[in-house]
């Protein structure tokens, strides 16, 4: 017969105690969420990680979200280098490459894709200069064209242009306006000539008749990776677990945005569903009524599983080499960790 002391009893229990304890704070740890800030535009063209945090895949893979906003591409990857943002989704620019070169930022996987058959970005011009005859883009040649700042996704898209016009980017009179909202009132006011822009916001401006569309840049950049998904460096390379359930729960979002309104194969009430949940950060001002055909028109594919296409960014790369706006001495595997998501 087994015999216990009290002596020996007591120290069961203490072992037994403190076994317990342990077991707890593990536990607590395990269910903590790790909290993370998000940079997005209020843009359609963000909705994957609209949607990840509002159906909770973000919880999910045990992250808290907090987004903040921007107007444009470089202050967020700024914000990213300085670590006041964890991730952020938008369009490579000359700012977001230095600071990789500084070691700061990293390329981790694709979002925003032009694609033949889905309408794309717009390029716009005033009425005032679609009626002096600008009715194409070939007809940019000595004109005005908006864009946030030099070495930004709309000086790369200027660029293109007027290469394919047969013109030089110098043949085009570049205005940094430094805010999308600035630019759109320049334009209608006939203040800039021209500028290109995503779908949501091109033909709600079309609509109001101070703006005209004359053609599109899926036909001057083929297959244009329009943003990328970014993160610090120090979390590429470091932090190698919460990069990959940031992106597994990003990835949830942006297939059901894409099933709900790109390929709407989700049916329309899902459609539906999806514009009402778009709208609580695009066009949230405006009575959803009104919102909700520039939120469906906005409908642009985001790359399944965030898969990048490395193609177009060796493009850019070396654009903003061209111009000098980066140094000649960066490479592909200094902009980008391809260690994350299928490249092609």
């Amino acid at each position: 017969m087994l015999s216990v002391t009290k002596r020996k009893l007591a120290g069961l229990l203490a072992t037994g105690l403190i076994a317990v304890a342990a077991f707890s704070s593990v536990a607590g740890t395990a269910v903590a969420a790790d909290k993370i800030a998000v940079g997005a535009l209020r843009f359609t063209s963000h909705s994957a990680s609209f949607v990840a945090f509002e159906r909770d895949y973000f919880k999910q893979q045990g992250l808290e979200v907090e987004f903040k906003f921007f107007q444009a591409a470089q202050p967020m990857a700024v914000a990213i280098a300085s670590g006041d943002v964890d991730f952020g989704v938008t369009a490579i620019s000359g700012g977001l490459i230095r600071l990789a070169e500084k070691g700061a930022v990293k390329i981790i996987g694709g979002a925003l894709q032009e694609e033949k058959g889905i309408d794309g970005q717009i390029i716009l011009v005033s009425k005032a200069a679609f009626d002096a005859g600008v009715t194409s883009p070939a007809k940019l040649k000595g004109r005005s064209f908006g864009i946030t700042q030099t070495g930004s996704s709309f000086h790369y898209m200027a660029a293109k242009i007027a290469q394919k016009g047969g013109f030089t980017t110098s043949d085009i009179k570049l205005k940094p306006l430094h805010k999308v909202g600035a630019i759109i009132g320049a334009l209608k006011s006939g203040q800039i000539d021209a500028w290109s822009i995503v779908p949501h916001i091109a033909k709600a401006l079309a609509k109001g008749g101070t703006v005209k569309p004359i053609g599109m840049v899926a036909d001057y950049v083929s297959d244009y990776q329009v943003t990328t998904v970014f993160t610090s460096a120090d979390n590429a390379a470091n932090k190698r677990d919460l990069v990959k359930r940031f992106l597994t729960a990003f990835s949830k979002g942006a297939a059901d945005f894409n099933a709900a309104l790109v390929d709407k194969t989700a049916g329309a009430d899902a459609a539906e569903a999806m514009v009402k949940l778009v709208h609580k950060y695009v066009y949230a001002s405006r009575p959803y009524e009104k919102a909700a055909p520039s939120i469906r028109n906005g409908a642009m594919r985001i790359n399944q599983n965030a898969r990048l296409n490395l193609t177009s960014v060796k493009d850019q790369l070396a654009w903003f080499k061209s111009e000098k706006l980066v140094p000649d001495s960066i490479s592909i595997a200094t902009l980008v960790d391809t260690s994350y998501v299928e490249t092609y």
